[in-house]
């Protein structure tokens, strides 16, 4: 139950990216608030998670790492972002990382 309170923390730190930049500096309502329902939401499953007993270095690798990889493809989606050849190899790179600190973690 850690690892799916983590993997949806995780979710919702790309979503708070997603509005911080809908946000325009904190100028807009609606995603300023949704920027600060998805932080406190993601910050919240990270604590529950590493509660329940994930080591938090594990924890927080795999956090950070759902939301920068989540981020950088909403970033390319939603807003154009480049999509470059060796842009995308590190996002691989970081995926499998991910993947690998969950297969080898208990």
């Amino acid at each position: 139950m850690a690892w799916l309170y983590l993997i949806i923390g995780g979710l919702f730190e790309v979503g708070f990216t997603i509005f911080l930049k809908y946000s325009e500096n904190f100028s807009r309502l609606w995603p300023s608030v949704g920027f600060v329902i998805c932080i406190a939401s993601s910050f919240l499953l990270l604590n529950k998670a590493v509660t329940m007993g994930l080591p938090i270095g594990t924890a927080y690798a795999i956090w950070t790492g759902i939301g920068a990889a989540g981020a950088t493809i909403a970033g390319i989606i939603l807003f154009k972002e480049p999509a470059a050849f060796w842009r995308l190899f590190f996002l691989f790179m970081l995926i499998f990382s991910i993947v690998g600190l969950k297969v080898v973690s208990k």
